[in-house]
């Protein structure tokens, strides 16, 4: 039998979490909930494959252009076919009158390398691994059932809280593997605002760790800069700034797969909170651009209830958004809730804490890779898991502590890969979100 331990007389862990008919509850059920975001939404879901071990590596080819030399400038090198040709207009001349000659020899023989560019492959490989966690409730009883008021509406509650944790640990896992896979950090200045793809993670006081594979919390902000320059935010999120990341993002070639497009132009996603939303609407100077913006939303972004764009994206709000104190160089992450013994309650410090990050997002950085449930093989079989988070009835018999089968928990398993892919099409941006002064690229 099973050494299920419920404490030393078999009750320490049974928690009698459905209120009993005591002074007369009313039939209203009542439960808080959380915020949610729309990282679940927009995050691309694949399955992880099977057989093929915890760890994977994906193969990325890098952009390429031909070059006039091996190795050498950007550009082709033209070269006419016909090198002349007889008479001063060469509109009016017969193609029988061209040199021939001159034509053969500019594309075979001798001379064919003065007509060859060069074109070149790079490519990099990405290593990922699968994760995963493990969320239970308290050991229920279910003789609480008999004696419990509005059970039904109980129980509803309580399923309606587990799903809604399932939810905000996906958010939270989304959010935090972008952020880490995410290859450019832009900390906002007033003046000569940071675009950088390299930074101090390691507080050696050198620059030259990738920020890729790096989260925003473990930079060292006051050595990151270039010769280990302070980049510590000092201004706010600004148009100018994403106006900036607007037009590297366009020379990336991100725009091939943006959410969506209008007049032509490529729209792309940014995933801020509503104070940074309302910041970059009201900012002096771009206020027409709301007023005057009538375009029709992609269908993908239109069911997260987002009615227009601004400037170049979708303004797309997470009010859960990273926070952070700073001392030293070092961010601290401030979360937005914490815990009163078994209690969630909000975070005051949050709403006070003095730096924000803000993402600019694209469907093709990083793809979220979920096992497929598995129930056996071989003439082995079991129950399948499901690795999504959802949340099933486990009940493990014990001869000592529950030999009725009447104690059990709910148990839900998570696990995904966060597959990397054009991961310098992610950007991070972090602002100093009480500061009045927009910032200057």
């Amino acid at each position: 039998m099973s050494t299920f331990d419920l404490g030393s007389d078999g009750t320490a862990a049974i928690n009698t979490i459905l209120a009993e008919e005591a002074n007369r509850i009313g039939q209203d059920i009542h439960k808080r909930t959380v915020h949610t975001s729309p990282w679940i939404d927009l995050v691309p879901q694949t399955a992880f494959p099977d057989g093929m071990g915890y760890q994977l590596t994906t193969l990325v080819y890098d952009r390429a252009i031909p070059t006039v030399t091996d190795g050498g400038a950007a550009g082709a090198d033209w070269t006419a076919l016909g090198a002349s040709t007889q008479g001063s207009n060469s509109f009016n001349t017969s193609s029988e009158n061209q040199l021939i000659d001159d034509a053969a020899n500019s594309i075979v023989g001798a001379n064919v390398a003065a007509g060859k560019s060069f074109l070149s492959f790079t490519k990099q490989l990405k290593e990922y691994k699968i994760e995963r966690a493990v969320i239970e409730s308290p050991r229920i009883s279910l003789e609480d059932l008999r004696f419990a008021a509005h059970r039904q509406e109980q129980l509803r509650a309580i399923m309606d809280l587990m799903a809604e944790a399932s939810r905000y640990t996906w958010e939270n896992r989304y959010r935090d593997e972008f952020d880490r896979l995410a290859a450019n950090l832009v900390a906002c200045k007033a003046s000569g605002t940071a675009f950088r793809d390299t930074v101090d993670s390691d507080n050696d006081g050198t620059s030259d760790d990738k920020f890729e594979g790096t989260q925003t919390s473990e930079v060292d902000i006051d050595t990151s800069g270039a010769g280990n320059a302070d980049i510590t935010p000092d201004a706010n999120i600004s148009n100018a700034v994403l106006d900036s990341t607007y037009y590297k993002l366009i020379r990336k070639g991100a725009g091939s797969n943006a959410y969506g497009r209008e007049n032509g132009r490529p729209v792309f996603g940014l995933v801020l909170s509503s104070e940074a939303s309302y910041q970059l609407q009201t900012e002096a100077g771009f206020r027409d651009d709301v007023r005057y913006n009538n375009a029709k939303v992609s269908d993908l972004i239109a069911p997260l209830g987002i009615e227009k764009s601004f400037r170049g994206f979708y303004h797309l709000i997470d009010d859960l958004a990273p926070r952070f104190t700073e001392a030293g160089g070092t961010l601290t992450r401030v979360l937005p809730y914490t815990m009163d013994g078994a209690q969630t309650i909000v975070n005051t410090a949050y709403d006070t804490a003095n730096y924000e990050a803000a993402y600019v997002i694209h469907p093709d950085v990083m793809e979220s890779q979920i096992p497929n449930p598995f129930s056996g093989g071989a003439g082995v079989s079991f129950n399948p898991v499901n690795y999504r988070g959802k949340f099933d009835w486990r009940n493990i018999l014990s001869e000592a502590t529950n030999p009725d089968g009447s104690i059990g928990f709910f148990r839900g398993v998570l696990a995904s890969a966060s597959k990397p892919i054009k991961t310098d099409f992610g950007y991070v941006i972090l602002f100093k979100r009480d500061s009045s002064t927009p910032a200057a690229v």
